[in-house]
């Protein structure tokens, strides 16, 4: 089946789904998934667990599409570039690290980029170096 191509919509996306996974999982601003399950906390009730459960799931399908496009190199690199960029802009004072949330936006803004960009790998990869990228099928 061929894939689509990747265009910068389909990248954007991506990102922002990512973004999104990770801004409804946890933000400083105190509206998250982590806020709510926590203020009924110990009291537990059906739909937090399900909403749960569903950003479970979208953690384990961003996450495993990562680490298999990416591998843990890539995203070694990933990280480093990220964090040699947050570095210069902090010290270039387009950000103050020190500033309440600051620091945590931006690991989370980092964490959701690099999620995404392990959704586009291999379509970038393919078209940037024209090869495609095929999991190994077991047929037993």
């Amino acid at each position: 089946m061929p894939q689509e191509p990747l265009d910068a919509r389909g990248f954007a996306l991506r990102i922002g789904a990512a973004l999104l996974l990770v801004f409804l999982t946890f933000n400083p601003s105190g509206h998250s998934y982590w806020h709510w399950l926590s203020s009924s906390f110990p009291q537990v009730r059906p739909l937090p667990v399900l909403v749960g459960v569903a950003l479970l799931i979208g953690w384990i399908i961003y996450v495993s599409a990562t680490v298999r496009s990416l591998g843990t190199a890539g995203i070694a690199l990933l990280i480093a570039f990220f964090g040699v960029a947050v570095w210069a802009a902090a010290d270039y004072r387009l950000l103050d690290l020190r500033a309440g949330h600051v620091a945590v936006w931006v690991a989370l803004t980092v964490t959701g980029i690099i999620l995404g960009a392990g959704m586009c790998w291999s379509h970038l990869r393919r078209r940037l170096t024209g090869q495609t990228d095929v999991e190994e099928v077991d047929h037993h």
